[in-house]
């Protein structure tokens, strides 16, 4: 838990970082309220920190002009997030060479006293991060102006190839950059479609910041559309099953991009669209809980099948007696 002090050189250190911010921006990154906030500014003001606040719609506090504090130290919470992050950065293989994470670790642990760094390598050399790589992780200098062209609310230019190996050029309106499950995606309008899109970033070719603006939606869920367009992604059969789980349970063993599920007065109902009929039909048996296949009837064909096999398995007897696997085993 954070003392209140600093809480308050969080705030200052916020101010020297990003020149100016309102109330409810530092609100927000202390998950304080904004009364809170005001009483950090002033207990500033009271240690001669010259912190300048603008009253209105647009107002914000910021330090006075020119007026520079050397850096400060860090915490030791602090120091294990920035190393948590980097550390899960490079577990992640994502855009970044070997130096950059290197110097950057370098950088951190030079300001650190000989006890903070002690226990931050420790950490750095026995750490162990079981994370899901990325399978195509782009360049660093394409997540750079995707994430501008969001942040700024300018329209980017790219080359962008699609699944069928065809190349376009398209003119772009990104709202948002996600990294899920090993890829990264950049969610947007697209000018030359006339319609929303989710562009993978190892499909870009080349990316151009441009000096056009645009507005994008209000509150505009990037993760949430994307996991919404990867539902809605037709396949060969459409699944229909009943499950009798819990609805707290279901919600975490079945992943959001699986399918759709709703609750209902008999169990939960899971609808989604499938290639391979066997892997569903796997899926559901390690649910291990009992359900009702609405649709396709094939999938009850299939489950049967997977039944006789884990059947003929269990059955299946070494010349000796002993189970075929472990008397293989033995050997």
């Amino acid at each position: 838990m954070y003392h209140p002090a600093t809480r308050v050189l969080t705030v200052l250190e916020l101010l020297q970082t990003y020149g100016s911010m309102n109330g409810p921006e530092l609100a927000g990154r202390l998950e304080v309220d904004v009364r809170t906030v005001r009483r950090y500014i002033t207990m500033l003001q009271d240690l001669g920190i010259p912190v300048e606040s603008a009253r209105g719609r647009y107002g914000a506090y910021r330090l006075r002009p020119g007026f520079k504090l050397p850096p400060l130290m860090f915490t030791e919470d602090e120091a294990l997030a920035l190393v948590l992050g980097l550390l899960a950065t490079r577990a992640l293989n994502m855009t970044l060479d070997a130096p950059a994470f290197e110097g950057a670790l370098a950088k951190i642990e030079r300001v650190m006293p000989e006890t903070l760094r002690q226990r931050v390598q420790a950490v750095q050399e026995m750490l162990v991060l079981d994370l899901h790589k990325a399978e195509a992780a782009p360049a660093s200098d394409l997540v750079v102006p995707f994430s501008l062209a969001a942040r700024q609310h300018r329209q980017l230019w790219i080359e962008y190839m699609s699944g069928q190996d065809a190349a376009t050029e398209r003119m772009i309106e990104p709202y948002g950059v996600v990294y899920r499950e090993g890829r990264w995606y950049a969610i947007g309008y697209c000018r030359l479609r006339e319609d929303m899109r989710v562009f993978r970033l190892d499909r870009v070719l080349t990316a151009q910041l441009q000096d056009t603006h645009f507005q994008p939606p209000a509150d505009f869920d990037s993760l949430a559309y994307l996991l919404d367009s990867i539902v809605q992604i037709k396949s060969t059969w459409q699944v229909e099953v009943l499950l009798t789980l819990p609805w707290e349970e279901a919600c975490q063993r079945i992943p959001a991009t699986l399918g759709t599920i709703q609750q209902t007065s008999d169990g939960v109902y899971l609808q989604c669209f499938m290639e391979d009929l066997h892997w569903i039909a796997h899926f559901l048996i390690d649910l291990r809980c009992a359900f009702m296949v609405y649709r396709p009837a094939e999938l009850r064909d299939v489950l049967r099948q997977v039944a006789a096999q884990i059947v003929a398995s269990a059955e299946t007897i070494a010349p000796n007696g002993e189970n075929e696997c472990m008397a293989q085993h033995r050997n």
